[in-house]
């Protein structure tokens, strides 16, 4: 701020009595806040802010500490020092939000699809264990030779792959179940 806007801003934030509007102070963006006696009740004060006339409406921005004194809710207007502790908390907060989004990336989502698919239950009747688990050495050391569920047998037989998989599953006690039709009995009186 210039010498001479700063004498300006002194002298027109001194309340003299003649005087009908007082300045308050000002945000770091150049917004400056009034009190002027209301017309209506001379005791009460009315409070505005006025900005830079070059400004669009939409590109005014109240900080919330100068909100909260243009409402009332706080007496004493907010000083310089308390606007620019607020700028350095709100860069903190966004540092930390940063840092927790970070953290919360590199962790593993429970919605995502996971890495190595899940073996499928065979519908054959054999067990799961014989299919996807490999063979073991008398070591306990599994054998590269043997055959999983993925991969198939060069020594399969050609009639295991055009075989119905279904055809087990059929003949359940409900396949062939339709509902009785509803006769509602009579009533008694």
């Amino acid at each position: 701020m210039s010498p001479v806007n700063s004498l300006w801003f002194k002298w027109k934030s001194l309340r003299l009595p003649w005087r009908k509007s007082f300045l308050v102070g000002s945000d770091l963006k150049g917004n400056t806040y009034w009190e002027f006696k209301d017309a209506l009740n001379a005791n009460r004060f009315r409070r505005i802010v006025k900005f830079d006339p070059k400004t669009h409406y939409s590109d005014v921005q109240v900080s919330p500490q100068w909100h909260q004194w243009l409402r009332r809710v706080r007496d004493n207007a907010p000083s310089i020092e308390e606007q620019k502790a607020d700028i350095v908390r709100q860069m903190q907060m966004k540092q930390l939000a940063r840092l927790a989004d970070e953290r919360w990336a590199s962790k593993p989502s429970y919605l995502d699809n996971p890495k190595t698919p899940k073996p499928r239950t065979p519908a054959t009747g054999t067990s799961d264990a014989t299919l996807s688990s490999p063979q073991r050495n008398e070591e306990g050391i599994p054998d590269a030779s043997t055959t999983t569920s993925d991969q198939p047998a060069d020594n399969a037989a050609p009639a295991a792959k055009d075989k119905d998989p279904w055809a087990t599953a059929r003949g359940g006690p409900s396949e062939n179940w339709e509902p009785e039709t509803w006769a509602p009995k009579p009533t008694q009186r």
